[in-house]
């Protein structure tokens, strides 16, 4: 069941950053918003290039149904989609199948305005398309990914990814880092952290009173009581009774072979993974086209596709806008979700399909 169309006043404005240029956003952002009941339901703003815009509409047979103002003259928006368009940046529409530092510090630009904008209060949450951390490297920027940009900017200590797709909820302790080093930052805190954020996600933003969460272990079989690794007896374990301590409902840790398929029949509302493939398979596995990524701990709702640049169909008309439609779909959702907390007003159970009430 979906969430009634609010009244116009009180839609909420969304800021869609268009991600890499070389890269699907403009298709996947064109496509989403084609629906009309989505558009019905927030604003829009559109933080990219109009030319690639509407190129990807073009390809796609698509009518216009966005007005476009310059960048730095877009104001707070009373209906329908702009694009704030950047049309100072020379990118060609087609598209060079390939990380560039010109297209890295493009999107660059793209979020950085978006950021600004949200700080200020213009826009209430913010989508992102897929950026290249390769064309960001040759761009000189210093940030493995949204995620931790997002942080720096917005002075959070505190930051987790969660996953949201098919019947999951899933956040990762660990978040862009190579397998053989997490050791060396694997702690208790960093274990912890995430259970704690997705508790207060999953109350105040997918309406569950009481969530249950489960902590994946590390190690195959969790460990076996030691006999192969310590790391759950060692920081797994302490972590979850830190938050048994806070009064959050977390188990395990638990085998990471068997904890998803028992999150997938519903014994859980969300599972912490403790590395990044760990969460990220049985999401992708079961929920390709739709998952949306979510960061955790920042003061303004993120969401993002859970895919790439794609550059090998860009400006091909091929790219599916399932994932951008369910990012968009889930920022308004929890948009309105965060409002009825604030206002202490009942709250309702999210899933990609809409609340439960």
């Amino acid at each position: 069941m979906a969430f009634d169309a609010p009244a116009i006043g009180n839609r909420p404005t969304l800021g869609i950053t268009m991600g890499d240029p070389g890269g699907i956003g403009a298709e996947v952002i064109v496509k989403a918003l084609t629906d009309e009941s989505l558009r019905a339901r927030a604003k829009f703003i559109i933080y990219g290039l109009h030319e690639q815009i509407a190129y990807a509409a073009d390809r796609a047979e698509l009518t216009p149904y966005w007005f476009r103002k310059p960048w730095e003259s877009v104001t707070k928006i009373e209906s329908g989609v702009v694009v704030a368009d950047f049309d100072e940046i020379a990118v060609s529409a087609d598209p060079p199948h390939r990380p560039t530092a010109e297209s890295g510090s493009a999107s660059m630009q793209f979020l950085e305005s978006a950021i600004k904008d949200a700080r200020s209060g213009k826009i209430d949450a913010i989508v992102t398309g897929p950026i290249h951390k390769t064309a960001w490297d040759m761009a000189g920027i210093p940030f493995p990914g949204h995620t931790e940009l997002l942080a720096k900017r917005f002075k959070s200590r505190r930051v987790t990814m969660m996953f949201v797709g098919g019947p999951f909820r899933v956040a990762l302790a660990s978040i862009h880092e190579a397998l053989f080093e997490l050791r060396n930052s694997f702690t208790i805190g960093s274990v912890f952290q995430p259970i704690d954020l997705l508790h207060q996600a999953l109350q105040n933003w997918f309406g569950i009173e009481a969530p249950r969460i489960a902590v994946a272990g590390l190690n195959p079989h969790a460990g076996e009581n030691g006999r192969f690794g310590d790391e759950e007896s060692r920081i797994i374990e302490p972590a979850i009774v830190m938050a048994r301590d806070a009064g959050i409902d977390a188990g395990g840790p638990y085998p990471a072979d068997t904890v998803f398929r028992s999150a997938a029949h519903g014994e859980f509302d969300g599972v912490v993974a403790m590395y990044h493939d760990q969460g990220l398979i049985p999401v992708k596995l079961l929920a390709f086209d739709e998952a949306v990524n979510v960061t955790l701990g920042l003061p303004v709702i993120r969401t993002s596709v859970d895919h790439g640049t794609a550059f090998d169909i860009a400006g091909k008309n091929r790219a599916d806008s399932g994932s951008m439609k369910a990012a968009i779909r889930l920022a308004i959702d929890l948009a309105a979700n965060d409002a009825r907390h604030c206002s202490a007003a009942p709250a309702t159970t999210l899933s990609l399909d809409g609340p439960r009430r």
